[in-house]
């Protein structure tokens, strides 16, 4: 699913993208205590934005049934975000009214679109190694003119060590990385 219809409504210039904050990477098959921590910091980022009225994008890491088939699936085989499964679900504290979603198939969504020059789109979410990155990096690339920073209170890797690498490997590409 991916609706992004109703940004041109509001008119907005401060973005929230949350990116995979799902309970199979919170609680469930793939969480880990550091996603665990940073779901109240995500709760008031999200309060936050929401309570200025401004632009917040769920993404959903996306799979079917037959995940372990998958390319992915045979170098991560775990079963995990199966489409309309608990573990798929947005952590509950997370969800707000207003808010739209993007089911994404893989770690980076390639259709980011409508986004303009004055935009400032920040990123937090799960895993920040993976997912996080792949978005930050796609988005960079495609609106190399846009501010892109990601909050690293909101954010955890799959461990410290590739989340510290993944935090490097953006703030090379000009992405504001900040606490």
């Amino acid at each position: 699913m991916h609706n992004l219809g109703k940004r041109e409504e509001r008119g907005i210039g401060k973005v929230l993208i949350v990116i995979d904050m799902q309970n199979d990477f919170v609680t469930g098959t793939l969480g880990n205590q550091e996603a665990q921590a940073i779901v109240p910091n995500v709760q008031a980022k999200v309060k936050e934005y929401a309570d200025r009225g401004d632009w917040i994008i769920l993404t959903r890491d996306t799979h079917e049934e037959n995940y372990l088939d998958t390319p992915e699936g045979k170098k991560l085989p775990v079963k995990h975000c199966i489409n309309g499964t608990e573990g798929w679900q947005i952590v509950p504290e997370l969800e707000v009214e207003n808010c739209e979603y993007i089911d994404k198939p893989t770690f980076g969504w390639l259709n980011w679109e409508g986004f303009g020059s004055n935009d400032e789109i920040e990123l937090v979410g799960v895993c920040t190694d993976i997912c996080v990155v792949s978005n930050a990096l796609i988005l960079k690339a495609k609106y190399p003119e846009v501010i892109i920073s990601v909050d690293v209170s909101c954010c955890a890797g799959v461990t410290p060590e590739k989340q510290a690498a993944a935090l490097e490997t953006m703030k090379s590409c000009q992405i504001d990385v900040y606490r």
